[in-house]
């Protein structure tokens, strides 16, 4: 075994449409319909060392304590050896894996692949939200953020106080080598966070907040092979489906994407 798979079922912090709680299940539902084998890479799923946790446990005590049980759960994962994958559940849970990931990690860049930012101080009266997230997460790692086509005022000037490289969704179509720029901003060991709400809603309408004009399947892909290719990747998690009864598509791109994910780092590492 080489890689956990972490079902997290949780959406406390959740705006908008809620239900993303039920998003492991379905990813996991849908991979049992998987082709094992990736033409691209010529990887089987088998060959991965691929293994899945029970759902994490829900723990009442709220937001707070469901990122430090991930954590925790994230530093033992880690001290074993193995690669983390989570799936979610709301966004929030990143961080938790993101701290364990940091405290390995000598240099850790966040690749943050996202319809919106998350980069307030505060939302509903807690720093522990979803719409925060990537401001907590970005003391533990230089933050590279792609897909982004919804923000406030408050993280448009927080972005530009820090200079963070920012790729804007509706620029990306005029930058032909934006996938390079994109790794130029990274360092050597690379944490990759993606909110299935940075797809354009036509491919991923099963997500709280489907903002328009999103990333299409194999721009993303070519993203994450290239960052496979040229630098280290030491975590993942793919987050935010919330299922549409009826409409099992959603799920199985969720589902693909994981596989994809697994097989370019399995295939770089040779």
């Amino acid at each position: 075994m080489r890689v956990l798979i972490v079902p997290v079922p949780y959406d406390a912090t959740t705006t908008y449409l809620s239900g993303t709680r039920q998003g492991p299940a379905a990813i996991l539902r849908a991979s049992q319909q998987l082709e094992l084998f990736d033409e691209e890479t010529g990887r089987e799923m088998q060959e991965l060392g691929v293994a899945t946790l029970d759902e994490v446990e829900v723990d009442a005590g709220g937001p707070t304590a469901m990122v430090a049980r991930v954590r925790s759960l994230g530093e033992q994962i880690l001290a074993r050896g193995l690669f983390p994958l989570m799936l979610g559940g709301e966004h929030l849970l990143s961080l938790g894996i993101i701290q364990a990931v940091a405290g390995k990690a000598e240099r850790l860049s966040i690749l943050h692949l996202d319809a919106h930012c998350d980069l307030r101080e505060t939302y509903q009266g807690t720093s522990y939200s979803n719409a925060c997230v990537m401001r907590l997460a970005s003391e533990y790692g230089s933050l590279v953020s792609v897909g982004i086509r919804a923000l406030s005022v408050e993280e448009h000037r927080w972005l530009r106080e820090r200079n963070l490289p920012v790729f804007y969704a509706g620029e990306i179509r005029r930058r032909p080598n934006w996938q390079e720029e994109v790794l130029a901003h990274l360092g050597p060991e690379v944490y990759l966070t993606v909110d299935l709400d940075v797809f354009d809603p036509a491919e991923m309408p099963a997500v709280g907040t489907p903002e328009p004009g999103g990333l299409h399947w194999y721009e993303i892909l070519d993203l994450v092979r290239l960052v496979c290719q040229r630098r280290r990747l030491v975590g993942a998690d793919v987050m935010e489906l919330c299922p549409q009864p009826g409409n099992p598509a959603p799920d199985y791109l969720a589902a693909k994407l994981v596989f994809k994910i697994l097989a370019y780092r399995s295939a770089a590492r040779i």
